[in-house]
């Protein structure tokens, strides 16, 4: 059983995107629930415009009590993957940071994502006293290849000393119809094989040895 993280420090960077896409790509083949811990609660409606017969995962609303709903659901499957508030001093984040074996960090070719990265990487240096065996990636969103910022961002953010996916996630119109139809990329058909191509390439590469 896996505990992933997905934490950001601001809002806008893709994360309850990475958190719902992730988590419908892992229940492809495992049994997966999403804690929102946000008090926004994005998570969390966007499973109640879902068909119940679609097969998502389940949305467990936590935005308190993070711990004891993980631990109520940890043994009943293989996957709790965890949206955090946007906000790396957030009680939910620093609970979520002790639990988790993974943390995941989206961040989009802005300066100001990468600003907001720094403190994140601090705070995980501080929590691996805690939890040392916390695994952390950062996730490269909403990129745009032919643009400078998305190609010199992951060399920039290497620069945090923590590991930078191989796996990024191309900026999409996909992904925003699929919230409003209460959907993953996994469901939209060829409209969204590429980007539930970078979902399952960015799956492999967390559960890499090597990663």
């Amino acid at each position: 059983m896996s505990i992933l993280a997905v934490v950001g420090n601001k809002g806008g960077t893709g994360k309850t995107t990475l958190t719902l896409n992730l988590a419908a790509g892992l229940s492809r083949q495992d049994s997966v629930v999403i804690v929102d811990a946000d008090p926004q609660q994005s998570a969390y409606q966007w499973r109640l415009i879902g068909d119940e017969r679609s097969g998502l995962p389940a949305v467990v609303a936590a935005a308190y009590g993070l711990g004891k709903t993980v631990g109520a659901l940890r043994e009943a499957h293989t996957h709790v993957v965890i949206d955090c508030p946007p906000s790396i001093k957030a009680p939910q984040t620093e609970h979520a940071l002790r639990i988790a074996e993974y943390v995941l960090i989206p961040v989009q070719p802005s300066p100001m994502d990468l600003w907001a990265t720094s403190h994140i990487a601090r705070i995980i240096e501080k929590m691996r006293q805690e939890n040392p065996g916390l695994r952390a990636l950062i996730v490269m969103s909403q990129t745009e290849p032919r643009t400078t910022l998305s190609r010199l961002m992951p060399e920039a953010a290497r620069e945090l000393d923590l590991p930078v996916a191989r796996a990024s996630l191309r900026r999409r119109s996909i992904h925003r119809h699929c919230v409003l139809e209460g959907r993953s990329v996994f469901q939209a058909g060829r409209r969204g094989e590429a980007a539930a191509a970078e979902i399952n390439d960015l799956i492999t590469e967390i559960f890499s040895p090597s990663t």
